[in-house]
């Protein structure tokens, strides 16, 4: 897990975005603030935009955030992580207490496969 999690505004242009995902050499980051979190976007949103989008330069990170969280507690398991990526068909879950907003890190398919199979 990600304990350092990068954030950013939803009003950032996707230029933004990708310019902070290659500084915090992250796959994904949450969206919002320490307070507030809005959503996450990876680099695959990312991608996607900007092979999709007629005009990608003009859109914002809320253009492509996911507000559908999937969060995880800080003591579940590598394998039960995992299953759950699998089944809800995402790369990143949100390690904390969802209820409270409360994010403790993200953890990545990476950071399982790691964890399941050694670095």
């Amino acid at each position: 897990m990600t304990r350092a999690v990068a954030r950013i505004s939803s009003e950032a242009s996707l230029g933004e975005l990708a310019l902070k995902l290659a500084a915090v050499e992250a796959g994904a980051m949450a969206v919002g603030t320490t307070k507030e979190l809005v959503g996450i976007v990876s680099e695959r949103d990312l991608t996607r935009a900007y092979g999709r989008a007629d005009d990608p330069q003009s859109m914002h990170v809320s253009d492509i955030v996911t507000e559908d969280l999937i969060w995880c507690g800080p003591d579940t398991t590598a394998k039960d992580a995992a299953r759950l990526m699998v089944d809800r068909g995402v790369r990143h879950l949100l390690v904390g207490d969802a209820d409270a907003d409360d994010l403790k890190g993200i953890v990545s398919a990476r950071d399982l496969m790691e964890a399941l199979i050694g670095p």
